[in-house]
């Protein structure tokens, strides 16, 4: 299964995050199957790359909790129905 995750990188206690598509069973910084975006907690910066995102979910890509999160704000998933 495809999942959309953080893919962690920076300096220690500086972190930032890619969003990347990865096999579900790789290890977090393992080699990804694509970058997706961009995201950096410290000043709540967030780049996304829409049409790739579109792309992988319509394929069966599965947002961890945080990624789906993310894509909520930027509006291009619905929130989900609790």
């Amino acid at each position: 299964m495809i999942k959309l995750r953080l893919k962690r990188f920076g300096k220690k206690f500086e972190a930032s995050y890619r969003i990347v598509a990865i096999n579900s069973d790789a290890r977090r910084d393992g080699r990804p199957l694509e970058e997706l975006g961009f995201y950096n907690p410290r000043t709540d910066e967030v780049k996304l790359h829409t049409e790739a995102i579109e792309r992988r979910l319509q394929q069966g890509a599965q947002p961890t909790r945080t990624v789906r999160r993310l894509l909520e704000k930027a509006n291009i998933l619905e929130p989900a129905k609790v």
